[in-house]
């Protein structure tokens, strides 16, 4: 069968073959023969030509081939000659089924070739031309000068020529085969940079960006320079996509006005890339004029030439991909941020393209800037602002009201910059809110005048940093200082705090005396009887008795009783204490954080004075010089021994307590209070805004509690301290139980040496106690001497366990503070040592001196 099918095909060949050569009216009759050499050579080629592998770079489109021929024929004036084509094709057309031509528009396309061949040649098809249709008809007749008859015998004859005239016949015969000329590719070129699909360059979506297609049969050369300028359309498309999607999201708040500013941008550099092609594209109109042609080309436009133009856009637009890839999940700063380190580059063009880029885009940021320091507005809808606020009460808005956003920091702003403008708006809110200030906006206008900018819009822009620094600069100075004397002034803030350290702190001696006078015996009875309001006027009171009267009206409001939640078994001393009233804007300062500390400051204090009053109440109940052994002839000699005896420890022990709380107290009160004031003090007059003001009271603060053993790493010692302190309570417990036993032995043994009558006398002034079951008055001498050994033996027992039980806590104390950190706590325990070396000088003092019987201080 197949071999049948070739047969039929070569037979066709040779008809065809033979009917060309009999409608050549200059050849010979003698090729028309099948067996000549001629015919021979011209089957060859055409069954060559038939064979061949090439196939036409046009679309396989049988109507257009027909409508091709059919406008040749038209324009080369054979109008008759088109009009029976025309008829013969619409037969030919719509011939279909068994024995009609499958293959359409390769008949069409072949006899299209062969009738330009022939009109070109103009010559037999047995010449050289008819093989070689590109040849001229000079060196044809050259060629016959020489005795070459025909191109078959030229060929045959000289294989070197055959080599060079075939490869320069395939050229030829390539080119007149490809119907796409340069300018059509030029032209879709310029389509494919604009997003749009020409005719031969269409974008693909496998691939991913613009192909040329497989049909059309150009150099190689050529489809890859089209890959390499196409590849400007595929950054178009990028670029427009995203600017598109942009702008079809907005307002949502992952665009934001940054985001809108860079879409603007791009957009502006894409008009003027409009620009570009539209040049190009009116230059491309004019055709590609022929090598023949004796016309100037530099009026026209290709491939190369292109790659020219658009040397210069390529670099911009891969720029702009690179950055609409980087911004598609950043905003704000952080998008300004990011596009701002792709503008540190050594290319020219690029800095002044990314330059002109960031000040378009960072247009909002900067205004942003500038409403913030300049109003303390907060224009951020979007939160793309570095500044992010937050709704808090007055007294936390400093604190917690505004702070840094660091992913919305940009690179080009720094950070010591970032905290100096969040720290100038934040002054101007504060005095607006809480200090009802209205001051400060002729300060900010005097510091944009003395920085050189404007309060309108549009003051400030991208690459003008140091104006930024000097504007911040120049606000932050003015606004602080105003903030200040605003704080010092009209809310006097030094006075709150010494009125603070005077009452909460105790630094106001004869009014803290006062109060625990006669607020004393209110805290000795159960908390939960206690009245607040009778505090309140015992407050009043003292107040009114010390110096404390003459302090400011305003300070002396402020100062109220606060009693601590307490349970059942606690006293009035557990729950007792004052607390100061810090309105806005100075409950910034003493925020309720910072009046606990001063709470607990206060309670320790409280106790240690307790502690010293306690003392200085036994002290009063020992009454020296009041008590002799005269008072007590009547007693056995043992008894008065051992009476004196246990008086002598009793104010051992009391010595040696009141140099421990003496020294303890002395140390708190200057080492600690008064120095941590000073410090203070000159801290309050350098600080320049107020974070310098704050940062001071936290340290003064800080420091008070550190020192006073109050501070985290200092808990054990202050838990010994405190049992230490509730010890010296007991023993004044325990002295007021002995003075008021041997006041009463003393009362009745000077009685029994009294007269009758006087006796009854001495028991009415006594209040006649003799009925009472515990008293010794109405029992006789020996009964009471009896008496007064037993009480003075437990008494002496009580005393010496307090005694011992004090020492061991006491040496426990002093053991503990050269391991603390703080320095000052080691010049306590030289103060301590010191000081105990002079108490146990002062026992063999009284000792000594203490031989005849006399118990005194």
């Amino acid at each position: 069968m197949e071999e049948e099918d070739h047969q039929k095909v070569s037979d066709l060949i040779k008809e065809l073959v033979l009917r060309l050569l009999s409608q050549n009216p200059t050849s010979d009759p003698q090729p028309t023969d099948p067996n000549s050499a001629d015919f021979a050579n011209s089957h060859r080629y055409a069954f060559r030509i038939l064979s061949s592998r090439m196939t036409p770079s046009i679309a396989p489109d049988a109507a257009a081939i027909a409508e091709s021929i059919k406008r040749r024929l038209a324009t080369q004036g054979k109008s008759s000659e088109a009009l029976t084509f025309a008829d013969l094709y619409s037969k030919f057309a719509s011939k279909t089924g068994p024995g009609s031509v499958n293959n359409k528009w390769a008949v069409l396309y072949l006899l299209k070739i062969i009738a330009h061949d022939k009109n070109s040649a103009r010559t037999q098809l047995l010449d050289s031309s008819v093989l070689l249709p590109n040849l001229s008809d000079s060196r044809v007749s050259s060629r016959k000068q020489k005795g070459w008859e025909n191109g078959v015998l030229l060929v045959s004859k000289d294989p070197e020529n055959r080599r060079e005239i075939a490869f320069r016949e395939f050229v030829n015969f390539v080119k007149e085969e490809n119907e796409v000329r340069e300018e059509v590719l030029v032209r879709d070129v310029l389509y494919a940079c604009q997003g749009i699909d020409g005719k031969y360059v269409k974008f693909d979506k496998t691939a991913d960006g613009y192909v040329l297609s497989d049909l059309v049969k150009v150099p190689r050369a050529t489809r890859i320079m089209v890959r390499k300028l196409c590849e400007l359309g595929w950054l178009f498309r990028k670029v427009k996509g995203y600017i598109s999607e942009s702008m079809d999201r907005f307002p949502a708040e992952d665009v934001g006005t940054v985001g809108q500013a860079f879409c603007a941008a791009l957009q502006d550099e894409l008009s003027d890339y409009y620009k570009l092609l539209a040049v190009l594209e009116a230059q491309s109109m004019n055709p590609i004029p022929l090598v023949s042609e004796k016309v100037s080309s530099e009026n026209y436009l290709s491939l190369r030439r292109l790659s020219v133009w658009f040397a210069e856009p390529m670099v911009k637009m891969r720029l702009m991909a690179v950055l609409v890839d980087k911004c598609k999940v950043l905003r704000g700063g952080a998008m300004a941020g990011a596009i701002h380190l792709h503008a540190q580059h050594g290319d020219p063009l690029v800095h002044e393209f990314m330059r002109r880029l960031l000040r378009r885009v960072c247009s909002p940021l900067f205004e942003m800037v500038r409403s913030w320091v300049l109003e303390g507005e907060l224009e951020d809808i979007f939160a793309e602002f570095f500044v992010v606020g937050q709704p808090v009460k007055a007294e936390s808005l400093w604190r917690d009201g505004y702070r840094l956003h660091a992913g919305m920091l940009p690179s080009f702003i720094s950070q010591s910059l970032a905290q100096r403008i969040l720290r100038t708006g934040k002054s101007i809110n504060f005095l607006r809110v809480c200090c009802e200030d209205r001051g400060w906006a002729d300060t900010a206008t005097e510091a944009a005048a003395a920085a050189g900018t404007t309060t309108r819009r549009g003051g400030l822009g991208y690459g003008e940093t140091d104006a930024l620094e000097s504007l911040v600069d120049e606000a932050a100075k003015r606004i602080d200082k105003h903030l200040l004397d605003v704080i010092h002034i009209q809310y006097k803030f030094k006075e709150h705090c010494l009125a603070i350290k005077r009452y909460l702190l105790l630094g106001q001696g004869d009014f803290v005396q006062y109060l625990m006078d006669i607020v004393g015996p209110e805290l000795s009875e159960p908390a939960n009887t206690i009245s607040t309001f009778k505090l309140a006027g015992l407050l009043e009171t003292a107040i009114r008795s010390s110096n404390a009267q003459y302090d400011d009206p305003d300070i002396l409001d402020r100062l109220r009783v606060k009693m601590m939640p307490h349970g059942t078994g606690d006293r009035g001393w557990d729950v007792f204490s004052l607390e100061y009233d810090a309105r806005v804007p100075l409950d910034t300062v003493f925020t309720e954080s910072v009046m606990a500390r001063y709470l607990k400051i206060f309670n320790f204090l409280w106790k240690l004075r307790r502690v010293e009053h306690g003392l200085i109440g036994a002290w009063k109940t020992m009454k020296p010089n009041c008590i002799t052994s005269h008072s007590f002839t009547k007693l056995q000699q043992a008894v008065k021994l051992q009476l004196l005896s246990t008086l002598r420890r009793c104010q051992v022990l009391w010595v040696d307590m009141n140099h421990f709380v003496t020294n303890l107290q002395y140390y708190i009160m200057f080492e600690v209070l008064e120095v941590s004031w000073s410090n203070f003090l000159s801290e309050m007059e350098v600080a320049k805004d107020l974070d310098d003001l704050l940062a001071a009271h936290e340290k003064y603060l800080h420091s008070i509690v550190e020192k006073s053993l109050l501070g985290e790493r200092s808990q054990t010692l202050c838990k010994s301290l405190f049992v230490l302190f509730d010890l010296i309570l007991r023993f004044r417990s325990h002295a007021d139980r002995l003075y008021e036993g041997i006041h009463e032995l003393q009362a009745r043994t000077m009685e029994s040496s009294l007269p009758s009558r006087d006796k009854s006398k001495s028991r009415r002034q006594l209040g006649d106690k003799s009925s009472d079951p515990g008293s010794w008055i109405g029992e006789g001498r020996k009964a009471l001497t009896q008496r007064a050994g037993e009480f003075l033996r437990n008494m002496g027992l009580d005393l010496d366990a307090i005694a011992k039980e004090y020492t061991s806590l006491l040496e426990g104390f002093i053991s503990q503070l050269p391991v603390q950190q703080h320095v000052d706590l080691k010049f306590l325990l030289f103060r301590l040592d010191f000081t105990e070396f002079y108490t146990r000088m002062y026992q063999f003092v009284y000792n000594f001196l203490n031989l005849d019987g006399v118990a005194f201080f």
